[in-house]
């Protein structure tokens, strides 16, 4: 299996695409290199890859036996497609990866949760409004850029 180790890199970026799905790359590197023991902190079925399990509607364990067996992104992807039990269409695919993009705290508690990791992570960025602009930064920081 080529897994990547995230003890040395991040895992691609949420906004990364695969079969037009967002998150779900960055969920197989994570599913990878837990596999491998390589995946630092990084921690696959997360509240994140959630929202991309709920999407199509996969569990997690039986993805993670697909990944075990050292299949490639292309065959991941398809074994998704056969087994999802919420079939979309490239509209909804769509439509939902790029509502993901830009998503934005919804409660307060998530506001104070992102709130105080953009403060440790990039305290003078002010460019920083969704999730998907805090993992990249939190991600690139990790690894010892620049904020």
């Amino acid at each position: 299996m080529n897994a990547p180790d995230l003890t040395k890199h991040s895992p691609r970026s949420m906004r990364t695409r695969l079969g037009g799905f967002i998150i779900l790359p960055r969920m197989l590197d994570k599913g990878r290199a837990e596999i491998a023991g390589t995946n630092g902190e990084y921690h696959y079925n997360c509240p994140l890859d959630a929202h991309f399990l709920n999407f199509v509607g996969i569990d997690a364990a039986p993805l993670r036996e697909q990944l075990a067996l050292g299949k490639g992104d292309g065959e991941i992807l398809h074994w998704i497609l056969e087994h999802s039990k919420h079939k979309r269409t490239p509209w909804e695919v769509e439509q939902w990866s790029a509502h993901h993009e830009h998503r934005a705290p919804a409660s307060v508690e998530q506001r104070d949760f992102f709130h105080q990791m953009h403060k440790v992570v990039g305290p003078l960025r002010e460019d920083i409004g969704s999730w998907a602009d805090l993992l990249d930064l939190d991600d690139h920081v990790s690894f010892g850029g620049k904020a």
